[in-house]
């Protein structure tokens, strides 16, 4: 019977003991001062777990960086073959190709430079842009400006000298001496500056109509008003063909012998 009893007070008492035990606590965030021996170890053998993970990625990825180098240095070598191909080709070496490349080079630093002025003075230096599209054309005569490196280079180089070319746009013109400047309407409207095309005449007459009444006569000092470049308009052909019927009609007056002599 005291056996037994015995035996009861052990039972009871583990149950007391796992009953009233605390719980496992998360340490996981705790700094390591605070964490107790058995749980400094665990954090201890979990980081070294870690870390031989980190190195076997290191070495796969020195393995995989090590593979790539080799496809790196098989392509480079291919492409070497292939550019020395070229090269036979067209009858270069390498000194010319780097003699083209550094021409090429110093022609499209001209060509930014060139995008970064005005337009009113770009459209003053047009011998400058057919100068550069020379150079630029000189080069494209040579076969090595077929290589890849170059080609598409050219191409849109090209496209950029054309859009230096700007035309000057002017709005106004006062009308100098005739002893001097020659000034008509026709001698006007063929001036370079203007429309450089004397046949455009009327544009300027039908613009600035309420200065000029006869387009044969103009005066030193006027100042006309320049519309755009372009064809005639339906009203300024009208005006026009109008012109010359009444010169018809007035060199037939004039040419019409008086009766009676």
């Amino acid at each position: 019977m005291k056996k037994t009893y015995k035996l009861l007070y052990v039972l009871l008492l583990s149950i007391f003991v796992i009953g009233c035990a605390s719980p496992e606590r998360d340490f996981s965030n705790l700094p390591d001062q605070q964490l107790t021996k058995d749980e400094a170890l665990l954090r201890i053998q979990k980081f070294q777990a870690n870390v031989k993970g980190l190195e076997s990625k290191f070495q796969q990825k020195q393995q995989e960086v090590a593979t790539l180098k080799s496809k790196l240095s098989s392509t480079n070598a291919s492409l070497k073959d292939c550019q020395d191909t070229y090269y036979q080709l067209i009858g270069a070496s390498e000194a010319d190709i780097e003699a083209f490349r550094q021409k090429l080079g110093v022609i499209e630093g001209k060509i930014r430079q060139m995008q970064r002025i005005p337009n009113d003075e770009l459209a003053d230096m047009k011998d400058q842009v057919k100068a550069l599209e020379n150079e630029l054309n000189a080069l494209r005569r040579n076969k090595i400006a077929i290589l890849p490196e170059f080609y598409d280079r050219i191409i849109k180089d090209a496209r950029d000298i054309k859009g230096l070319y700007r035309e000057k746009k002017i709005k106004s013109y006062t009308v100098g001496k005739w002893s001097e400047t020659r000034d008509c309407l026709w001698n006007i409207a063929g001036n370079t500056d203007i429309y450089g095309d004397p046949f455009l005449w009327p544009k300027i007459w039908q613009n600035n109509t309420d200065q000029i009444k006869n387009p044969d006569i103009i005066h030193p000092g006027q100042v006309f008003v320049i519309p755009p470049a372009g064809p005639k308009t339906p009203e300024e052909m009208k005006a026009e063909r109008r012109y010359w019927r009444k010169k018809r009609e007035a060199m037939e007056n004039t040419e019409t012998p008086v009766k009676g002599q």
